[in-house]
């Protein structure tokens, strides 16, 4: 959720709402017994944070079982939101001023009108206020356990109904207990369970951020069916010593061991940083980087809020954190016989474009339109260009740079009407920096061949990626591409 502005952008390229029935798409909400609960200090480096004893009825302990713990798991620590008011002894209500990370336009204030809790949920509901000189100001509400409830290890889990709507960027995330133990973000590291962009309400991300340098790995969840914004769905993460799984309605779509982290150029222990207590946090952002600014369809209504049906924490009874970090195989695939990096150069094969293999369309904020691959070349239609330059992408990832190497970036392209487009390879994985910087280019209704050399200043790379973006730059007209290629120059 924290991250930096230009990572932000650009992981929704990467690739991140009306009421139903509450209780009709899971199991029911099991009843834990309100007693009070005694947690022990740790340390963040050394010790676990010592699980919450809390009266668990056995009912409790098989409707686990039944949800998928397997018996590994018991339940350490619950928040049902059965009250009349959110329980301070659990939560902390955070006080943040507007554009504190990521450009966002709301203001956290510690107030129940911005988090509280209504028939069996938490409720956070962001909204909109006119001042009466016409200032426009946003009011949410962001709430953690920080202090309260900090775990290492574990399975966090939540069931959630996101907001819709242009500009919204709700999260169930975590965060140290002690962000400074390691030095401060993203060197503290970060566990992202879930993101959904309020205009893209099928989409859910799973991301992990870390290092020096910022470093994230992410995993993305797309329904078949349905809609975050329409009904609950449970969101979870299981995070072991040397591996974090993330899942949603027990269905695990991506995990990963690949972390680490640095201090001034010293890398420490694996699994640093993910070896120290974590508390959960719960927020609606407002406009900012990612998920871009609201706009007049937006409406701060119910559809606004995030609902919050509960929130779990399990354990296991032990870990063993005798782990170590997985080796590092560089993909360092050979190209093609011309010497070309990229698949399908020429688009000479019929492929699947919404997957990530090889060519990738991608909408984003607003982007609309299609892809199709035709006569050796691929036709991207928009029919709307949407908020960002990003909006309507074109990538192909896995390109292995190494440093040193000098590399040319060469392709053909034409459009129906003289136009623009952006073309960059980028570092999806290492904070999205610029290996070739993006760079506009006029294309017109003649068929040019585009040509740049950049040198790869950077570490050894095999997860570099080619992008060409087509949002935002006062044009949907028809874009054709072809020969693309990506080799060492000579």
């Amino acid at each position: 959720m924290r991250k930096t502005k230009g990572a932000a952008l650009i992981l929704a390229a990467m690739m991140v709402l009306c009421s139903c029935g509450k209780k009709a798409d899971t199991t029911e909400k099991t009843e834990a017994a309100k007693e009070a609960v005694t947690e022990a200090e740790t340390s963040a480096d050394t010790e676990a944070a010592s699980a919450d004893t809390e009266a668990v009825t056995e009912a409790d302990t098989e409707a686990a079982a039944e949800a998928g713990k397997n018996g590994e798991y018991h339940l350490v620590w619950a928040d049902e939101f059965d009250g009349s008011e959110l329980n301070q002894d659990d939560w902390n209500y955070e006080t943040h001023e507007a554009g504190w990370v990521n450009h966002e336009l709301q203001e956290y204030v510690p107030s129940a009108e911005y988090a509280y809790v209504k028939d069996g949920e938490l409720v956070i509901q962001p909204v909109k206020k006119v001042e009466e000189d016409g200032t426009v100001k946003y009011y949410s509400g962001r709430v953690n356990t920080q202090n309260k409830h900090d775990y290492k290890y574990g399975r966090f889990e939540a069931r959630i109904k996101v907001p819709e709507g242009k500009g919204f960027l709700p999260a169930f995330w975590m965060m140290p207990q002690d962000e400074a133990f390691y030095g401060q973000w993203p060197k503290c590291g970060e566990i992202d369970i879930m993101e959904v962009l309020g205009n893209s309400t099928n989409v859910q991300y799973g991301t992990l951020h870390f290092g020096e340098p910022h470093t994230q790995r992410q995993g993305t969840y797309t329904l078949k069916e349905g809609d975050f914004s329409k009904e609950y769905h449970e969101f979870a993460v299981e995070w072991d010593p040397g591996e974090i799984r993330w899942y949603v309605d027990g269905e695990q779509f991506y995990q990963t061991s690949d972390w680490f982290t640095a201090l001034g150029g010293a890398e420490k222990p694996y699994p640093a940083p993910f070896n120290q207590p974590f508390h959960v946090i719960l927020n609606v952002a407002v406009g900012g980087d990612w998920p871009g600014d609201p706009d007049d369809s937006t409406i701060f209504d119910e559809r606004a809020a995030m609902y919050v049906d509960y929130v779990r924490i399990y354990q296991r009874d032990s870990y063993d954190e005798n782990v170590t970090r997985p080796e590092k195989v560089f993909n360092d695939r050979e190209p093609d016989e011309t010497g070309n990096y990229v698949n399908n150069s020429s688009f000479s094969e019929a492929e699947d474009l919404d997957d990530e293999k090889d060519w990738n369309f991608l909408l984003f904020n607003d982007g609309k339109g299609e892809a199709k691959i035709e006569d050796g070349a691929i036709v991207i239609t928009s029919t709307n260009e949407g908020t960002e330059e990003y909006s309507v992408q074109l990538v192909q990832r896995d390109m292995p740079l190494h440093q040193g190497e000098t590399y040319k970036l060469s392709f053909d392209a034409k459009a129906d009407e003289d136009r623009t487009i952006i073309t960059a390879v980028t570092a999806p994985e290492v904070d999205w920096i610029r290996y070739f910087p993006d760079t506009k280019l006029d294309v017109t209704k003649d068929w040019q061949t585009f040509s740049y050399t950049f040198e790869m200043k950077e570490k050894d790379d095999d997860k570099g990626r080619v992008e060409f973006n087509l949002g935002k730059q006062g044009s949907t007209a028809t874009v054709y591409i072809t020969n693309v290629r990506l080799e060492k120059a000579e």
